[in-house]
């Protein structure tokens, strides 16, 4: 594995050379490893997991991060061990080690008293940001967003984040601004619904990034929730941002359940990029059904999954492209692929193909009503689309499928795998797999 003070990504340094660029004639954001992308792979990961990989014992992995020659994962688990190994280690919810041997590092002991649900490293890759439900780390506060040491697990003096009075979801580093997506509804005091900056240094509140989300959305029977983002994303030179959640309304525009923004160095606004597709209703228990968004490497395009059931004419348990393009209303998408009944939670685009997780059971299943319609595949729990036909690819290694495969993470080795089961390729892989390059 790379050994290098930030995330792996093959062919990044050109792309964020043109950020650091944009940045310096007023444009995007300063370049930083703000995970925006996956890794651009030439072909498909094998579907034979490493051996190495140390196990989750209970809850689920939502979230892999790389950083050098270390990975963390970060979750609900409370109890971790090495392979080849029956002794239990109690490190709940944020665990590092060798992105080599999968070794644990026991010496990184962060104590989060909640569930993590994001990540992103520093600009200097020495320290990462946590988001979450929890409410403090080392038995100080940090109320679901922390910064610590990337070796140690201690809290990095200074910063001190504006309390969010509910979980983060999702972040992404973007230059000098950690932006947040998540159920809460102020930051600091202050009203600040789903979508949030904080400086990076300090974690004090930016009020430069406020796109006003409003408008939980209400199913025909009732059935609402807080406005929410699920998932977001933001492309590789710092210009663009995608977020996907429980709202209907974005800087006063209509927008349902997803929303493309820009991102400058004075704040963000929002683009005039929208789609009416996902407007209808699936699920009558489901009020938004958008579950994960990620852009391509070369930002012209991105990828969405979504739960809701199986509702013709719809996007309800889909993964659907859409091309970024001229900012203008009504897009449609490239290409959708359907499941036929079962959820999509999470996507990873790499070039050589679209990786996606859930509890699955098929792809290529427009017909299908929770049953194998006509050309249906089987791919449970993960499988993998053509990125230019929306077709599935061949490649199916199999997993159980339980709630979901609820991250998927492309490094230059090749595929992580972070989810609620336990059995991946016919073999024991608790909640982390690593399905290697060829």
């Amino acid at each position: 594995m790379t050994t290098s003070s930030v995330p792996a990504r093959v062919g990044r340094r050109a792309v964020l050379a043109g950020a650091a660029a944009l940045a310096v004639a007023g444009g995007a954001f300063p370049a930083s490893p703000a995970h925006a992308v996956n890794a651009t792979h030439s072909t498909v990961v094998g579907a034979k997991p490493a051996a190495w990989t140390p196990h989750a014992l209970d809850g689920t992995v939502y979230r892999i991060l790389q950083v050098g020659n270390r990975v963390y994962l970060a979750g609900s688990f409370t109890k971790v061990r090495n392979a080849n190994t029956s002794a239990q280690l109690a490190m709940p919810r944020l665990v590092a080690f060798d992105a080599t041997t999968g070794r644990i590092d026991t010496t990184f002991k962060p104590v989060v008293n909640g569930t993590v649900k994001a990540l992103a490293a520093s600009a200097d890759g020495r320290s990462i940001y946590l988001g979450g439900a929890f409410t403090t780390v080392g038995g100080v506060a940090a109320p679901r967003v922390a910064r610590v040491d990337a070796v140690t697990g201690a809290r990095v003096a200074g910063f001190a984040p504006a309390a969010l009075n509910n979980q983060v979801n999702d972040m992404r580093l973007v230059g000098t601004r950690l932006l947040v997506g998540g159920a809460f509804q102020t930051v600091g005091g202050v009203t600040r619904r789903a979508l949030a900056a904080l400086n990076a240094t300090t974690g004090a509140a930016d009020a430069s990034v406020n796109l006003r989300l409003e408008g939980p959305r209400v199913t025909s029977s009732g059935v609402t929730a807080p406005v929410k983002i699920e998932a977001l994303d933001v492309s590789a030179d710092g210009r663009r941002l995608v977020f996907a959640g429980n709202f209907s309304s974005v800087a006063g525009q209509v927008r349902h359940q997803l929303a493309v923004a820009n991102l400058t160095t004075s704040g963000a606004t929002l683009s005039g990029w929208s789609t009416t597709r996902y407007q209808p209703q699936c699920s009558r228990s489901i009020p938004t059904y958008l579950r994960g968004v990620d852009i391509s490497a070369d930002g012209a395009w991105f990828v969405a999954v979504t739960t809701g059931g199986a509702f013709p004419g719809t996007l309800c348990d889909t993964a659907t492209r859409f091309e970024f393009g001229t900012e203008t209303t009504g897009k449609q998408p490239t290409w959708a692929n359907h499941t036929g009944g079962d959820t999509l939670l999470s996507v990873a685009v790499t070039g050589a193909a679209v990786y996606v997780g859930g509890h699955q059971r098929w792809l290529d299943n427009p017909s299908g009503r929770n049953s194998a319609g006509p050309g249906a595949v089987s791919r449970p729990g993960i499988g993998a689309i053509n990125p230019t036909t929306g077709r599935a690819l061949a490649w199916n290694p199999t997993k159980d499928r339980g709630v979901g495969t609820a991250e998927l993470y492309a490094t230059d080795r090749g595929l992580w795998l972070g989810s609620d089961t336990v059995t991946v390729a016919g073999e024991y892989h608790a909640r982390v797999a690593f399905l290697p390059l060829p």
